[in-house]
Order: C-alpha cells, then structure tokens, then sequence
C-alpha cells in the first residue's frame, strides 16, 4: 500500500497528516526518511496536532525522545537519531519498550536504525521539490 503526495506546501501538512493517519489507521509505527530540513520534524507536528497532543513538539535532537501526551492522557513517542553513533545506543534507551507499545512512534533518522525497525511499520519519505518550495511526501507500508 501506498500514498503520494506532490507539491505540498506548509499549509497543506495539517490535511496530508490526517490522511497519512486515516490511510495508515491501523499502523503505530511511523519512519521518517529524509535530508536535514526536509520537514520531517514538521510533518510530526501536525500529526500529533491531529491525534490531539497538547504539548509542545520538538525534535528531540539532543535527547533522542520526547513523549508527548493527547487530550485522552495516550502518550505519543517521538524519536531522532541523528545523533547516535550505533544501534547499540537505541538497545541503551531501551527502544524494544518503546516500539513495542502499542504508542505511536515517530522515528527520525530512522535509516540509523534500519534493522531495528519491527517488521511493520510506514515508512515516510519526504524530499524538496527543486522547482518550487514544495515537497513530495511518499507513504509506503512495509
């Protein structure tokens, strides 16, 4: 199964996030592939707009994760790992907890992890337009 998505602009994320999670309804796990500034970071915002998270998302880029919290209390994980050095290190955060949830999980910089990943999970890959300051967002469930 697959989803494309062409010339999205920043005010079209909040549609495109509802439709990825509508499309995608039964899935938890969410890899995003990407160049630095690509807007995976973004994307993740309004995901979790969507799924009714109040709190503030950021990219966890010196932290690894942030949990956040929806209006119902479920907690949502978001992840980048970008600066890990290993896989070693996502075993030390103790990612299998995580993954393994039941949550939703939003993975930057997933290809660091790529063996890591469970068996089932949409991978995101988001590239810039070079024509124009859109992006393509390509959704496919692996």
């Amino acid at each position: 199964m697959q989803q494309i998505y062409k010339e999205i602009q920043l005010n079209d994320l909040p549609q495109v996030a509802q439709n990825i999670l509508e499309k995608f309804n039964s899935n938890r796990i969410f890899a995003f592939f990407g160049k630095m500034g690509a807007g995976k970071t973004t994307l993740i915002k309004s995901m979790c707009n969507y799924l009714g998270v109040d709190d503030i998302v950021c990219s966890p880029t010196f932290s690894i994760i942030n949990e956040y919290h929806t209006v119902t209390e479920e907690s949502i994980f978001h992840f980048d790992f970008y600066r890990i050095k290993s896989e070693k290190e996502a075993f030390d955060i103790g990612y299998e907890d995580y993954f393994y949830s039941g949550n939703y999980c939003f993975i930057e910089w997933s290809e660091k992890i790529a063996e890591l990943l469970p068996q089932n999970y949409v991978k995101i890959l988001i590239d810039e337009n070079e024509d124009s300051n859109s992006r393509i967002i390509i959704c496919e469930k692996k």
